[in-house]
């Protein structure tokens, strides 16, 4: 069966979810998982879980170079929202606080930051019944390059395909 809260495989005459403790007792059990991802846009054919529209990646990027970067500070606290909603953390680091932290620790926090939005980000993907691999460590190597804009786009194309 699976959680009607989060999707989470639970075994069959469980009371709560194992992922979230959903109790199931008040909820009909779910025997169908959550819709994978099938078109080529990467839906999968309902409305987004966030009720946004998808971020185009390459617009994205466009305005972040030509805002001098200003952009990126929007998408950079909009991903980690987003991540935080897919990921159904309710404790995660707002993307407000996770920008002021990167901010006073001149960029330090950056690192930490890229490698735990992998991290919720592989959460998210293993909660949808999504092959997960560990890209905290390919955002982390992406930051500590300088191409934090890559990471940010390829963030974002994940979040993309689970909406």
């Amino acid at each position: 069966m699976f959680c009607p809260n989060c999707g989470s495989q639970a075994p069959d005459g469980s009371s709560n979810c194992p992922s979230c403790g959903t109790s199931f007792q008040d909820a009909a059990p779910n025997t169908t998982p959550v819709v994978p991802v099938t078109t080529e846009t990467g839906y999968n054919g309902t409305a987004p879980a966030s009720g946004k529209e998808p971020r185009n990646v390459a617009v994205a990027i466009i305005l972040s170079i030509v805002t001098c970067g200003i952009y990126s500070i929007y998408w950079f606290i909009m991903l980690t929202e987003e991540t935080n909603q897919a990921a159904r953390k309710t404790d995660g680091t707002s993307g407000g606080i996770a920008f002021l932290l990167t901010l006073v620790t001149c960029g330090i926090y950056g690192y930490y930051w890229a490698y735990k939005q992998g991290e919720a980000i592989d959460q998210a993907k293993t909660m949808r019944g999504m092959q997960a691999s560990n890209s905290g460590i390919l955002y982390l190597i992406l930051q500590l390059f300088g191409l934090g804009i890559i990471g940010y786009a390829l963030m974002q194309n994940e979040l993309n395909k689970m909406n």
